[in-house]
């Protein structure tokens, strides 16, 4: 029963979605606004029927309930808890499901808390939300019910991949799930001032919230997906450029440029037009990944191979959501205005280049991304990796890092160079002297000699809007930029010295041996077969010693699951503050050796401390907003409860 009820909630939660539309169409007709008083209530109810379709699929998945087909394709009673857990949302029908749920939820919420945009603006922009959401609604009902039932009930799972079968899992899809419909909701903001011709500081203060959330949660996705591939998958890399991998990043380049614009906008009444386009290119870029994955048309262990109709399905929605988006903001873009004006050389036009180079990244990442499955379907077999990524996204990153540096600390509105020119030359001389010694020391390629070289320049930059300061008044989204531009840094640092200083050794090894890479000492001291509760393994018992120092013991395993039958390799991890011993076991190769792959990565956890540092810098620029933005609501409260009132008393005396 517990099945049904999940259905049924899912049917009502597309009914109320259906109303909820409908209701706030009318209500913005002449004589429809007593529609009106109806959409918040309904938005609200919406999302709490689809958090109990959620909760049903997770108690199935949790009773193992195989009666359920999902449960029996993607679970098994002798999974682990947090895997049967996990495995709601491990497969294509439930991450749907969560999709759905997040984003009901969050238009619930703006339909609670949301009281600074004029009503008939939320109300356009609740039924913009309904309008993606029942479409999302229509997905999984008609094409890929999560409640399906089996008839006669297997008595055993299949499993899920035990690819899957990480912690990571049960962590990184929902953090990108927040993210990508909190660009949702930004979608459905720039969609409502369209209707109302409403756009200005307040659309942009109400909307940026959302784009900051998600922003955050896109970074902590990203960061957790890359490290989980990169400790999981045994090949020894983070990134690959792989187009699931894409998908993900391209609606972060749009999310940071939206975050940028529609600060400036909320602060300054500028970049209008550009807030609203970034608004609908951000969740475009969500969508457009969702196909990516959902279609059937990628294969990868990120992504959901499923029947190719529910591609054309998904392709059918991105066609009408982002296409009717695009026909609205060109009906209505003359009637948004320009704003404010800015010098060339200001505070904003330097968030306007840099946009612009984030808009070209995005770009090139869309267009390597979507190439070779353009080329295949016309029959040729196109392969784009690193070789066509780095150069050409180096090309529009290296500029805007440059901008990044300086951009800060200019004036709003109007500015001179010469004013900082002292500062400016300060950061000349630490990035000139920076590429000196990695010249004069390394002997690596031009890429990472550059980014070795920014990554000092730009820390120093980024701590420089501090200089002259009350710190302790300094407000907390200063503080948050500080910290994110400092990742940014740091996290170019790990980059840079993990492609250059980079060490790969692949041995065969004989129990008792030892081995050397850079500069490590490994020994196999033991083999040793070992059994989970869904798996058996063989063990590779390490000792590494860094330099002759005292002995770290590394254990490790290749995997072999029998629900689904799978081999994995499970890394062990030797992390210092200097690097990370990275190593794989292997299969016997006969002659009573052991296949050891090792690789030692100078710096390397770098690249996941500057963006747990990014996200921590969004943190706090969230919470400091927010404060601000209460404060603000609160103290308009206060004048018209004071005007009141007075009218009501007359004039003090």
């Amino acid at each position: 029963m517990i099945a049904e009820f999940g259905l049924a909630a899912l049917w009502l939660a597309a009914a109320l979605a259906g109303l909820q539309l409908f209701a706030g169409a009318v209500s913005l007709t002449r004589d429809g606004e007593d529609y009106g008083a109806v959409v918040r209530p309904v938005a609200v109810v919406q999302g709490l029927l689809a958090l109990a379709a959620f909760l049903s699929l997770i108690v199935v998945f949790c009773q193992t309930d195989l009666s359920v087909k999902l449960v029996f394709e993607n679970s098994h009673s002798q999974k682990p808890f947090i895997f049967k857990l996990a495995g709601t949302w491990g497969n294509h029908e439930g991450s749907m499901l969560m999709w759905v749920t997040i984003m009901g939820l969050a238009g619930g919420f703006v339909a609670l808390v949301e009281r600074r945009l004029p009503e008939r603006t939320m109300l356009a922009t609740l039924a913009g939300q309904a309008f993606v959401s029942l479409g999302f609604y229509a997905f999984l009902l008609i094409a890929s019910n999560p409640f399906e039932r089996l008839d006669p009930v297997p008595t055993e799972g299949q499993g899920l991949n035990p690819l899957l079968q990480d912690l990571g899992l049960a962590f990184h899809p929902p953090t990108l799930y927040i993210g990508y419909v909190g660009l949702s909701i930004a979608f459905s903001f720039a969609i409502g001032a369209l209707v109302t011709r409403e756009v200005g500081p307040a659309f942009a203060r109400a909307m940026r919230p959302w784009v900051l959330g998600a922003w955050i949660f896109l970074t902590i996705g990203i960061a957790a997906g890359s490290y989980w591939a990169y400790y999981e998958l045994g090949w020894g890399g983070w990134w690959f450029w792989d187009p699931v991998e894409n998908a993900s990043l391209m609606p972060w380049l749009a999310a940071t440029a939206l975050l940028h614009s529609a600060s400036v906008l909320a602060s300054r009444n500028a970049l209008r037009a550009w807030t609203v386009m970034l608004g609908v290119i951000a969740f475009s870029m969500s969508m457009v990944g969702t196909f990516l994955v959902r279609s059937g048309i990628l294969t990868s262990v990120h992504a959901f191979a499923v029947d190719p109709r529910r591609g054309t399905f998904i392709l059918a929605l991105l066609a009408i959501n982002i296409g009717g988006a695009l026909l609205l903001f060109a009906l209505r873009a003359s009637s948004v205005t320009e704003g404010e004006r800015f010098a060339p050389v200001s505070r904003e036009a330097a968030l306007v280049f840099n946009n612009v180079m984030l808009t070209s990244i995005l770009g090139i990442v869309l267009f390597g991304t979507l190439y070779p499955l353009v080329a295949e379907a016309t029959g040729a077999r196109v392969s784009v990796g690193p070789p066509y990524f780095n150069p050409m996204t180096a090309l529009f990153a290296l500029p805007m890092l440059v901008v990044l540096a300086v951009g800060p600390l200019l004036r709003w509105r109007r500015d001179s160079l010469k004013r900082i020119d002292r500062t400016t030359s300060v950061l000349v001389i630490i990035l000139i002297l920076a590429g000196i010694i990695i010249y004069a020391e390394t002997d690596i390629g031009v890429l990472p000699m550059i980014g070795l070289a920014m990554a000092p320049t730009l820390a120093v930059a980024s701590v420089l809007p501090l200089r002259g300061r009350n710190l302790r008044r300094t407000p907390l989204a200063t503080w948050g930029m500080v910290l994110a531009h400092l990742g940014v840094a740091v996290t170019l640092f790990g980059m840079a010295s993990e492609s250059a200083f980079s060490l790969e050794k692949l041995v065969a090894a004989r129990v008792g041996e030892t081995t050397a890479i850079g500069p490590w000492q490994i020994a196999l001291k033991a083999v040793e077969p070992i059994a989970g509760q869904n798996w058996t393994a063989l063990q590779g018992d390490l000792v590494a010693r860094y330099k002759g120092g005292a002995g770290h013991d590394l254990a490790p395993q290749a995997r072999s699951f029998w629900s689904p039958t799978q081999s994995t390799s499970e890394t062990a991890l030797l992390t210092r503050w200097n690097g990370q011993l990275y190593t794989v076991f292997g299969e016997e190769t006969g002659d009573g050796r052991w296949q050891l792959r090792l690789w030692w990565k100078p710096f390397a956890p770098l690249i996941w401390v500057g963006g747990v540092m990014i996200a921590l810098g969004g943190v706090l620029a969230l919470i400091g907003r927010t404060r601000s933005d209460l404060r603000r609501y609160f103290a308009r409260d206060k004048i018209a409860y004071r005007k009141a009132r007075q009218g009501q008393l007359g004039p003090e005396r």
